[in-house]
This record gives structure tokens, C-alpha cells and sequence, in this order.
């Protein structure tokens, strides 16, 4: 990968693990001048952390809930001042699971859409007086931003959220040339996902290796992504290449979504 972020200070939250690990690699192999990476548990942080300094790009972990309006205000506030500002914010944070509405189970409303969304919000409105002119804002929204899944209101209805968010923030950022755009992902090779085909056997009964199976069925490519994958489609928003590219919402799938 070429390194056309040369010099930009990236904050990647949710970039413990999974596709927001994938995705502060990415930044680093590009370029980045700095790279922090928020999240709620230490640990998994300083591992990202690590692996970027390998990669000789400097990093930092700070800590805090996004779904906490003041916690993610100072982190955000703590890492802009290591770095001297912030060009790239990517909105990762997130979490899954089931949450019904007409059927029975649990009632994980508040939480999901709170970290989710209103995380999403919390985070960006706290990034804002740091990010520069021309600055990039990329959103992790999901295929079921795009369509529904029953048991999973919540969720899908988070991730139709920051589409929504996404597309009024660029307007509203337009004139400082910041563009804002958002990515649906599918399947990724990511504990959540694990998770989610665990639940899929679960509730239907079948091992984990035939509820993979049934899942990837949905998928003309017929495989997991990698977290890398949304990690190097991030890169190409906040390159210069992308710089007349905002308000949009990009379905990286293996096909899943076709529109």
C-alpha cells in the first residue's frame, strides 16, 4: 500500500480488536504521522498500540466509553492534544447481539443504540474543533444498515442511524471541504462475528461450522472478509483520490448488498 496518509494524525475508536485493530494497521502501513486508538478495555489497546510502533508510526491508547458523552469528550480532547490536531476520525466503537421487539429476549435497546448512535454523535461532536480543513470522517455502519434482520431492532436500527448521521454530517461539513462517508461491512473475520453465527446455531440447533455455512450462503463471494480489507477501503476515503467523495455509504460484502 502505498502511503498517501503521509503525515495525518488518525483516532480510530472501538481500535482494540477486530475490524478497528484491522483498520489502525491499515492507517500505519499508509502513512500515518500519529494513530490513537480508543476503546473502553486497556488491554486489547495496547496490543493495537504495539503493533503500530512496529509498523514505526506513533501511537497511543486512550481510554473511554462512547457511550458516555464526557468520558469519550476528554479521551478525545487527551489524544488531539498528543497529536497536535486530528485529519482522520473513524467511527468503529460498536456492539452486537440480539435485541427483539415483538419477540421475546433481552432488552439491550439503550445499550446497542447508545454506542452504536449516539457514540457515533458523542464522539464526532467532541472531534470537530480538532479536525482540520479537508479533514475525513468515516462511519462503520453495516449491512444491516442497509436491510432488516428480525430479533436484531436494535442493531439495525443503529446502523440505518449513522447512514442517516453520515449524510447530513457531510452537508454539514462540506463547506470546511471535510468529507464524511460511511462503510457497511458484512461478514468480517472478527470475534462479533463469531459470536453472531454462535447464536445462529444456537437457535437453530445446528453446529457452528453448518450456521457459518448457511451465512456465507448469503454471500456471492462465499467467504469471511478480513479486517485488513475495511481497513485498506478506509485508506482509499481519507486519500486524496477520495477527496470528492462524501455523504456516502459503501457496502463492502462479499456482495451480500448490491446497491
Amino acid at each position: 500500500m502505498s502511503r498517501v496518509l503521509r503525515g495525518k494524525r488518525c483516532l480510530v475508536t472501538g481500535g482494540g480488536t477486530g475490524i478497528g485493530a484491522g483498520i489502525a494497521r491499515c492507517l500505519a502501513r499508509a502513512g500515518a504521522a500519529s494513530v490513537a486508538v480508543l476503546g473502553r478495555r486497556r488491554a486489547p489497546l495496547l496490543r493495537t498500540v504495539a503493533a503500530l510502533r512496529a509498523l514505526r508510526t506513533e501511537a497511543l491508547a486512550v481510554t473511554a466509553d462512547v457511550a458516555a458523552a464526557r468520558s469519550v469528550a476528554a479521551a478525545v480532547r487527551r489524544a488531539a492534544k498528543a497529536m497536535g490536531g486530528i485529519d482522520v476520525l473513524v467511527n468503529n466503537a460498536g456492539v452486537g447481539g440480539p435485541n427483539g421487539c415483538a419477540q421475546p429476549g433481552p432488552d439491550r435497546w439503550d445499550e446497542i443504540v447508545r454506542t452504536n448512535l449516539d457514540g457515533t454523535f458523542f464522539t464526532t461532536r467532541a472531534a470537530l474543533p480538532h479536525l482540520a480543513l479537508g479533514g475525513r470522517v468515516v462511519n462503520i455502519s453495516s449491512v444491516l444498515g442497509r436491510f432488516g434482520v428480525p430479533g436484531y431492532t436494535a442493531y439495525c436500527a443503529s446502523k440505518h442511524g449513522v447512514i442517516g448521521f453520515t449524510k447530513a454530517l457531510a452537508l454539514e461539513l462540506a463547506p470546511r471541504g471535510v468529507t464524511v462517508n460511511a462503510i457497511c461491512p458484512g461478514w468480517v473475520d472478527t470475534e462479533m462475528a463469531a459470536a453472531g453465527m454462535q447464536r445462529m446455531a444456537e437457535a437453530t440447533q445446528v453446529p457452528f461450522d453448518e450456521a457459518k455455512r448457511q451465512a456465507l450462503a448469503a454471500v456471492p463471494l462465499g467467504r469471511l472478509l478480513e479486517p485488513e480489507e475495511i481497513g485498506e477501503l478506509v485508506v482509499w476515503l481519507c486519500s486524496p483520490a477520495a477527496r470528492g467523495m462524501t455523504g456516502q455509504a459503501i457496502s463492502h460484502c462479499g456482495g451480500q448488498v448490491m446497491w
